[in-house]
């Protein structure tokens, strides 16, 4: 263990967002999500929720400041319909650690995995919710 990090945070997890560059981007994947299929580097985190994982990493991360997007979201398939709770309670971590973040954007389904193809990450967890996958834009590291 590690002071000031989250028990969230598996060594794993915390080695790949070290090694990210600016840029780099990482999903945060349902439970559903075919992140083996997709191909990047896949990181399980079975049994946990996306808000506490956003919770647990974004101390950690910089969101990039220089894209419209930094966090992107899948949109319904025609049809469908998104739970506005879900982005609600993965914009309440985000307003927590980076208010001044741009609104979430929504890609469709297949435009969503075409881009988490080329991810650096694919992290899967227990999300249950629907559309519950989140893709992470990281951006440059302050130095103080």
């Amino acid at each position: 263990m590690l002071k000031g990090i989250s028990p969230l945070i598996t060594p794993e997890l915390l080695k790949t967002l070290d090694e990210m560059g600016h840029g780099d981007e990482i999903v945060l994947s349902d439970a559903h999500f075919p992140g083996h299929t997709l191909g990047p580097q896949v990181i399980r985190a079975d049994g946990l929720r996306i808000p506490e994982l956003l919770d647990a990493i974004l101390p950690l991360f910089e969101l990039d400041a220089y894209v419209e997007a930094p966090l992107v979201m899948m949109a319904a398939v025609p049809g469908d319909r998104l739970d506005p709770k879900v982005e609600k309670s993965y914009r309440a971590m985000v307003d927590r650690h980076a208010p001044k973040t741009p609104a979430i954007a929504h890609i469709e389904r297949f435009a969503f995995y075409e881009r988490a193809r080329k991810a650096y990450a694919v992290v899967l967890t227990g999300e249950t919710a629907k559309y519950g996958n989140i893709i992470l834009k990281k951006g440059v590291t302050p130095v103080k």
